[in-house]
C-alpha cells in the first residue's frame, strides 16, 4: 500500500507587481492556512517517508510550518524545479518515478495540476469528501489517498482511495 498526500500551496500575495508568479510569497491568510495544515498532518498522520515541493516561494513557504512540526530528524525533501505549474501527467510520472521503498509521499504543488491529478487518482472514497474534491480545491488544501499499488510505477488513473480532503477553511471552523 502506498500513501499519497496532495497539498495546493497556501494563498499567496498579488501586491507585489515586481515579482515573477514564480516569487510570489504568501499572504497573510495563506501562512495561517498553511500553520493550520501543519498542526493537522503532524498531529493526525501520516508522516511522510519523502516530500517533493515546488520551487516556488509560495510553495515552500507553505511546507515550513510542517517541517517545523515533523520532528528531528525531517523527512527528506528535494525541491524541484519540474513541479512548478506541472499538469497531471507530469505529477502522476513523478510519482511513477519514486523509489518503491517510499511509502508515504508528500506533494506540494499547484492548480491545476494537483486538483487534476487528485481527481483522476481517486477511484473510491466517502462520498462528501470526493463530492468536495471534485467542486473545488482550495488553496492549502490537503488531499490523502491510499492505493494498494505495491509498486509506485503501477499508479494508475482510478487506483487510489480518497481517506481525506482537509480544507483549512474546516480544521479553524472546528476549533472555533
Amino acid at each position: 500500500m502506498k500513501t499519497i498526500l496532495l497539498l495546493r500551496h497556501a494563498k499567496s500575495a498579488w501586491n507585489d507587481t515586481r515579482l515573477s508568479d514564480h516569487e510570489r510569497p504568501l499572504n497573510r491568510r495563506g501562512e495561517r492556512a498553511a500553520r493550520t495544515i501543519a498542526d493537522h498532518l503532524a498531529q493526525n498522520g501520516p508522516r511522510p517517508d519523502l516530500i517533493l515541493c515546488s520551487t516556488a516561494t509560495r510553495a515552500r513557504q507553505t511546507l515550513v510550518p510542517l517541517i517545523k512540526r515533523l520532528g528531528t530528524p525531517p523527512p527528506p525533501l528535494s525541491l524541484e524545479d519540474a513541479l512548478y505549474l506541472a499538469s497531471e501527467g507530469n505529477l502522476l510520472a513523478r510519482l511513477q518515478a519514486l523509489a518503491d521503498d517510499v511509502a508515504t509521499v508528500l506533494l506540494v504543488a499547484h492548480n491545476d495540476g494537483i486538483w487534476q491529478l487528485a481527481e483522476a487518482l481517486a477511484g473510491r472514497g466517502p462520498a462528501a469528501p470526493l463530492a468536495a474534491l471534485r467542486e473545488k480545491y482550495p488553496t492549502g488544501t490537503l488531499a490523502v489517498l491510499q492505493t494498494p499499488a505495491g509498486n509506485w510505477r503501477d499508479l494508475a488513473a482510478g487506483s487510489g482511495e480518497l481517506v481525506a480532503f482537509v480544507r483549512p477553511r474546516d480544521l479553524t471552523r472546528r476549533r472555533g
